[in-house]
């Protein structure tokens, strides 16, 4: 289950009465406002609120020397500036807060972007569901020879079903546990009258990594981007990618102009060292330039050579 029924009951409440505002609004953002968009076996992300667009970002920039807006065009070329300049102060003019459900492991990936403000679900006051995340078997892979935090070659699909049994087993037994420690179903109700149950605060430490949490996350425009930065890539462990990837659209939704220079610039950009620029002049100059005599690393030179595409 994405979503309990009492969740539902809201959004149905929320979308079915349209609140008019003098604020600037965004049509195709209003159109998924509260909606639950999918992630991964049982997680979602939904936008629950937010504040300014495009024209807020060249209104905050603008305001410092003292001009009103402008054409869309020159609006797309300021925030193409913006961007390729590194000036950020305009995108933390605008907000947007997010209602994410995903695995305990993304969620403590996720918290080390100490740029938002965050209102998890409460497992000292609540009874978490019995939701964990199992991998699909082409995400189940060996340890990297190369890369000590990321994943190799895909296990054989007999490997990959035994994992999977393993980790089902592990978590239905956990929670069996679980319930049995707080003598309290998932529903609520009590399994053995005669008994105490545990406190909640002491029976979560008992569920594995792979159950599901629940948050609010607010950010400003300037942070989201960063956070999409990294972990939209290509790079990032495919579960946290997972939720990036979905929250790039609702970028895209947002604030379409920024999200094209955020593209250009950032996700499908390149930035260089000194060493690393002086390499591509040796070589548009003629020379031929070995890693040896580069100035860069062995490492530094795989990867100026992977975005030149001489890899």
């Amino acid at each position: 289950m994405r979503i309990n029924p009492e969740q539902q009951a809201e959004i149905d409440s929320l979308r079915a009465e349209p609140r008019p505002s003098l604020r600037p609004s965004v049509a195709a953002l209003e159109e998924i406002l509260y909606q639950p968009l999918p992630v991964l076996d049982h997680g979602f992300v939904r936008v629950i609120d937010y504040m300014g667009d495009d024209a807020a970002v060249v209104q905050a920039a603008r305001v410092s020397y003292g001009k009103g807006t402008k054409r869309v065009s020159e609006d797309r070329g300021l925030i193409n500036y913006l961007i390729r300049h590194w000036h950020t102060t305009p995108f933390e003019m605008c907000e947007i807060k997010y209602h994410v459900k995903l695995p305990i492991f993304v969620a403590r990936q996720w918290i080390r972007h100490r740029t938002a403000n965050v209102n998890e679900y409460s497992a000292r006051y609540s009874i978490l569901d019995r939701e964990f995340y199992i991998p699909e078997p082409e995400q189940l892979a060996v340890q990297s020879a190369q890369n000590r935090q990321g994943r190799g070659n895909v296990l054989a699909p007999d490997e990959a079903r035994r994992v999977q049994d393993l980790l089902r087993a592990d978590a239905e037994q956990v929670y069996g546990h679980y319930e049995d420690m707080l003598n309290e179903r998932e529903d609520g109700s009590v399994i053995d009258p005669e008994r105490d149950g545990l406190a909640r605060e002491l029976a979560r430490m008992d569920l594995t990594l792979n159950f599901y949490t629940q948050w609010y996350w607010k950010t400003d425009l300037h942070n989201l981007m960063h956070f999409l930065n990294l972990r939209a890539d290509a790079h990032a462990q495919f579960e946290i990618r997972a939720y990036a990837d979905v929250m790039l659209d609702t970028l895209k939704r947002w604030v379409p102009i920024t999200f094209d220079a955020f593209m250009n610039y950032r996700a499908n950009g390149a930035q260089l060292s000194a060493a690393g620029l002086d390499v591509v002049r040796r070589m548009l100059a003629g020379e031929t330039v070995e890693q040896a005599g580069s100035g860069l690393s062995a490492r530094e030179w795989r990867e100026l050579m992977a975005t030149l595409g001489r890899d």
